[in-house]
């Protein structure tokens, strides 16, 4: 159990808008939980996104291409199984949220992330330097996502890359792309972008993240699929704003005595 966090932990996140729970989820966890994921992707149960959906940076250009029918990620993750479920809600999760967010409610939302991520071999796509938060609205952007790593991540399997301390930061909407992308080719960003650092998991590890902090992943180019199930949370004082996409499903209200 995660219950308690050292105060070296909550200053970290405070600083970096990461931190990384080592060893959280056990063999069997993990081992169910590829199971239940293995099922959704072989046939593929949808909703899904497919690579040749987002245009990045190495995917198959249309789903009628050759590699077009790769997956990149399952959405619903919550509803799609019993394991999916318990992950989402887990306890110990719940007490590092409340700790890292200072909120004694902690919710689940259903709209954003909550998915399966998945890296194929071969035609995985290379994901560019971004924010989370870009398209969510809430009264604050002060969200928190946990990426599980159910195999070891590594920076040739598309491990996530971010930018410490980004988080804090404001940055002018011309440092930003159409698409709300760190522009590469601006001395600026560049700068930036030379501090970033590789967030190696181990399987069974769980990286917690502000929804400010830049980050990106390159594409797999080992031999095996990586899957990483990933969750957003909110407290309770930070609502979602009304007719937006933020408030399309209603969020789950988490316990940390489960």
């Amino acid at each position: 159990m995660f219950a308690e966090l050292e105060n070296h932990d909550l200053s970290a996140f405070a600083k970096d808008g990461y931190f990384v729970a080592r060893g959280f989820l056990s063999a069997s966890a993990r081992a169910d939980l590829e199971a239940s994921i293995q099922q959704d992707l072989d046939p593929l149960v949808g909703p899904a996104e497919l690579e040749a959906d987002v245009g990045y940076p190495g995917a198959p250009g249309h789903r009628s291409e050759v590699g077009g029918s790769t997956p990149r990620r399952l959405r619903h993750a919550y509803a799609r199984s019993d394991d999916l479920k318990a992950l989402a809600l887990n306890a110990s999760a719940a007490a590092i949220l409340s700790q890292l967010m200072n909120a004694e409610q902690v919710l689940l939302s259903q709209c954003h992330h909550n998915c399966v991520m998945t890296k194929y071999p071969g035609f995985s796509s290379a994901t560019l330097w971004h924010q989370d938060i870009r398209y969510w609205s809430f009264d604050r952007p002060e969200l928190i996502s946990i990426w599980y790593a159910l195999g070891d991540e590594l920076e040739e399997n598309g491990a996530l890359n971010v930018i410490p301390g980004t988080h804090t930061e404001n940055f002018d909407r011309g440092r930003l792309d159409g698409n709300l992308f760190l522009r590469p080719e601006l001395k600026e960003n560049q700068k930036l972008i030379e501090q970033a650092q590789v967030v190696e998991l181990a399987a069974g590890d769980a990286l917690f993240f502000h929804c400010r902090l830049f980050h990106a992943a390159g594409r797999n180019i080992t031999d095996r699929v990586k899957i990483s199930p990933i969750f957003t949370y909110h407290a309770q004082s930070n609502q979602p704003i009304p007719e937006t996409g933020s408030d399309r499903l209603p969020s789950i209200i988490l316990s940390s005595t489960n």
